[in-house]
């Protein structure tokens, strides 16, 4: 309860109605409060009170608050410029998701190329045969109008409570970069697709400093349109892994892509570590599209054998050898070779053709 005294002071201040609450006080007011050049008189007519009221809101700050800030605080950003800024970036990031949907390749080689599709490498797995992955990697560098291209994967990249898995391997985090930067800088790519492992590195990936230019690099899917020196045209379509399923068929999901949608002249993947390939025609244009799926050079997998998967593992790194001169519906514009030394040699025999 308190004093007489104190009990009287509150009874007081109940009653006393020379005062307003703070909160009854417009907040601009109070930068208007310490402005000399405003009278009663403007101030009232600014906010639309009686000159009384402005003398009782002047009062309250005076006798609560006790201070009063003499700089007005300007806003981080005005309205007008913060709309202007979000439509801009909106420009910008329409032009640059419709350049995504499929990048303009020009091919500065005459003649035949081959794209070498590599598996998911996982460089840094104690299951990966590196040394086949590496020796592959050389070939594809030193084979003339072969390039590589890339379905994900390219390291475990272990984030978050997957960070316990390094303990399951012998590469620590540091040499797992250093295999990733040195397997990358050894191939002439034509594209590399971020997998679910390179995607947990968010927006600071190292992978977009390491593959430079003019490699295409996305995460989940990349589109290509080969345009070569005779003017014709041939698109790649790579994702990481195409929607879809069946036991009846580990090229199933990018089929249905091919059929259902993506009229491509070859489609890849690779994610769930198998094999597979389907050739299909389009009826009503003739397009002959190449579904491949990419298996790993994890060749021994902790994860695969805890579920009991099966070895489906016949080739990790497929290639395709194109030839500009045929046209969309002829079974020699693209051919499929699951060995990379023998695709390399059936190229450069290719090439050699054309130079004859």
């Amino acid at each position: 309860m308190g004093t007489l005294k104190q009990t009287e002071k509150r009874t007081k201040n109940k009653y006393n109605t020379s005062k307003v609450h703070l909160s009854n006080i417009p907040p601009n007011f109070f930068s208007c409060y310490g402005d000399e050049s405003l009278g009663p008189a403007e101030l009232a007519s600014m906010f639309g009170v009686g000159k009384r009221t402005i003398r009782k809101w002047k009062q309250t700050i005076r006798e609560d608050v006790g201070f009063q800030r003499k700089v007005e605080m300007p806003d981080e950003i005005d309205i007008d410029e913060l709309v202007i800024e979000r439509v801009r970036k909106f420009e910008r990031k329409t032009i640059r998701k419709e350049a995504e949907k499929c990048f303009p390749i020009e091919v500065l080689k005459d003649g035949p190329i081959a794209i070498a599709h590599f598996g998911d490498p996982h460089v840094d797995d104690d299951g990966t045969n590196l040394g086949l992955l590496l020796k592959h990697a050389e070939l594809v560098a030193k084979t003339d109008g072969m390039f590589g291209g890339n379905v994900g994967d390219v390291q475990n990249n272990w984030v978050g409570r997957l960070g316990r898995l390094y303990g399951e391997q012998s590469t620590s985090a540091v040499e797992s970069w250093k295999l990733t930067e040195h397997f990358i800088k050894m191939v002439p790519w034509l594209y590399l697709c971020g997998g679910n492992h390179d995607a947990w590195s968010g927006a600071g990936d190292p992978l977009e400093y390491m593959v430079g230019q003019p490699t295409v690099y996305q995460n989940h899917q990349v589109r290509l349109n080969l345009t070569f020196p005779n003017g014709k045209e041939v698109r790649v379509n790579c994702r990481h892994n195409f929607k879809g399923h069946s036991q009846y068929n580990t090229a199933h999901g990018i089929t249905k892509a091919a059929m259902l949608g993506w009229r491509d002249h070859i489609l890849t993947a690779g994610h769930t570590h198998v094999s597979g390939y389907q050739v299909l025609k389009d009826p009503m244009t003739g397009l002959i599209s190449h579904a491949i799926r990419c298996a790993s050079y994890k060749t021994y997998d902790r994860y695969a054998e805890q579920l009991g998967l099966a070895d489906q593992n016949i080739f990790e790194c497929p290639v395709t050898i194109i030839d500009p001169k045929y046209d969309d519906n002829d079974s020699r514009l693209v051919t499929t070779i699951f060995d990379p030394y023998e695709a390399a040699d059936y190229l450069t025999w290719k090439r050699s053709k054309k130079n004859a």
